[in-house]
């Protein structure tokens, strides 16, 4: 069986030597090449790297890769089942991908639990709420189906993030059919003239958000594993920024009623 999990990346960085994955250069149309595997040949989006981050690779995967098993990492951010030692040396390697998919068709993260809030509150603390909303009405509209699974994620206050994944063929394809669509959709009502530079970064950011969605819907055989991150996380100081986000934004709102 072909594997082919694009790791994605912008710039130079330590890459694993491990045939499970493809460095591929994420958003390659807009940077200096950095002689890896560019997601702006063939079928590709990647002039919209800015908007849509890592998933300009997802998209490349999906529209000029046949590979049988498919699945988007970042380079920093690895999947793994190793507990303990280096963390180089902890990444997931193409024989444990291959246990793991023995009875499973994904390969997801693990959830974030963040206890005061739920998906979407998390979300609009932290970006605008009109993304959020304006993907509820393009999934009444365009994926019907979908809607109740999308308010039953948007409540939970746990949810899946990196847009990492891997796939067998059927789900991958399915997944990014649906996905693409409604973020495109998105693309064309949403206006981000005003956004910042991270916040410019939305589609990618609601498609965390959608993976949860996509996964309560259609239920596929899922194995939840651990991200490894190649970095120090600074917690403190990520949950001082969510915790600043959660009450100030409580008071701002009430400020203005």
């Amino acid at each position: 069986m072909r594997y082919a999990v694009a790791v994605a990346l912008h710039k130079r960085y330590w890459l694993p030597d491990e045939p499970l994955y493809v460095p591929m250069q994420a958003g390659a149309a807009l940077h200096e090449d950095l002689g890896l595997l560019r997601d702006d040949t063939g079928d590709h989006i990647s002039l919209r790297n800015p908007a849509f981050s890592e998933l300009t690779a997802q998209y490349w995967l999906w529209k000029n890769c046949d590979a049988e098993v498919c699945g988007l990492c970042h380079y920093r951010r690895y999947f793994t089942v190793t507990p303990f030692g280096p963390r180089k040396t902890r990444i997931l390697t193409l024989p444990q991908a291959e246990t793991l998919l023995q009875h499973a068709d994904v390969i997801i993260p693990t959830p974030r639990i963040y206890l005061i809030e739920t998906n979407y509150t998390q979300y609009i603390h932290a970006h605008h709420a009109v993304d959020l909303d304006t993907t509820r009405q393009i999934i009444a509209e365009r994926h019907q189906a979908f809607l109740a699974a999308y308010d039953r994620v948007m409540k939970r206050r746990w949810g899946r993030r990196f847009n990492m994944c891997i796939m067998r063929r059927a789900q991958f394809d399915a997944y990014s059919a649906w996905l693409f669509d409604v973020l495109f959709e998105l693309e064309k009502r949403l206006d981000v003239s005003g956004y910042n530079e991270k916040d410019s970064r939305v589609f990618g950011y609601v498609a965390e958000r959608l993976m949860d969605v996509w996964l309560e819907q259609t239920r596929p055989r899922m194995r939840q594993v651990r991200v490894l991150n190649l970095e120090s996380q600074h917690w403190l100081k990520k949950i001082a920024t969510f915790l600043r986000r959660r009450f100030l934004s409580d008071e701002r709102m009430n400020q203005q009623r």
